[in-house]
């Protein structure tokens, strides 16, 4: 890849902040019309992810990322999932990926952040077993969680359990710790075949704590499945 991703992860970044501005969000509470149409405010980052696919050869009919009617997905426990970017060649499921982002209420929605990621794979793999999907190539599954950077997001948080003790890792983790483990955790048990953890603050900056679960990554790891594939057909065609 040869763009800047520096800068385009600073254009995404400036999209995300100036879209929940105008949809008229503050931290934490979304209200409105941007409550509605919230999802948008990662759009600059599903666009930089599909742009790097067509740039690395993907055709552009194969890239899926904002009607609605194409990003729905078969699960096992619902009729169908709505992804946030879907790559699908010759009726082939290459590729799913969702992009999420918490900004205030960091007590109230990581947990639910957490079972969506969770929920999510579990749905989709369950239907990948049960032939939703052909079984060849094997479907890439991503996962992206841009978090504001904040005293409640960085601060340690005490947790109390009345019964048993807490994994260590978790002790007085704050909640970017937590969603860096959630991220790393979620590759380690293969629920997720890459995952992108971000921080951003309100003016603008933002910062990959991990490199391993970086944006590079991310779209690296995305980019080789996909084009690896139809490359190999290409070979034997």
């Amino acid at each position: 890849m040869n763009r800047d991703l520096s800068h385009s992860i600073q254009l995404a970044i400036h999209h995300f902040w100036d879209t929940r501005l105008l949809q008229g969000t503050t931290a934490g509470e979304e209200s409105g019309r941007g409550a509605v149409t919230g999802g948008a405010q990662m759009d600059g980052f599903i666009a930089l992810v599909a742009d790097l696919l067509i740039e690395n050869g993907v055709a552009p009919t194969c890239v899926f990322r904002t009607a609605k009617r194409d990003l729905a997905l078969p699960g096992f426990f619902r009729p169908t999932k709505d992804w946030d970017l879907v790559i699908v060649h010759r009726e082939r499921l290459l590729a799913a990926a969702e992009f999420k982002s918490q900004v205030g209420s960091f007590g109230n929605n990581y947990n639910n952040r957490t079972e969506e990621a969770l929920g999510n794979a579990t749905d989709i793999w369950t239907a990948y077993r049960e032939g939703a999907f052909q079984k060849i190539p094997r479907p890439w599954l991503g996962f992206m969680m841009l978090l504001e950077r904040a005293p409640g997001s960085t601060s340690p948080v005490r947790v109390r359990t009345p019964h048993f003790k807490i994994f260590a890792e978790f002790q007085d983790a704050s909640y970017a710790i937590r969603y860096q483990l959630l991220c790393q955790k979620l590759v380690a048990e293969r629920l997720y075949d890459a995952t992108c953890f971000m921080l951003t603050d309100q003016k603008g900056s933002y910062d990959e704590p991990i490199e391993e679960i970086g944006f590079a990554p991310f779209v690296k790891s995305l980019v080789a499945h996909v084009t690896g594939i139809l490359r190999t057909e290409d070979e034997m065609s």
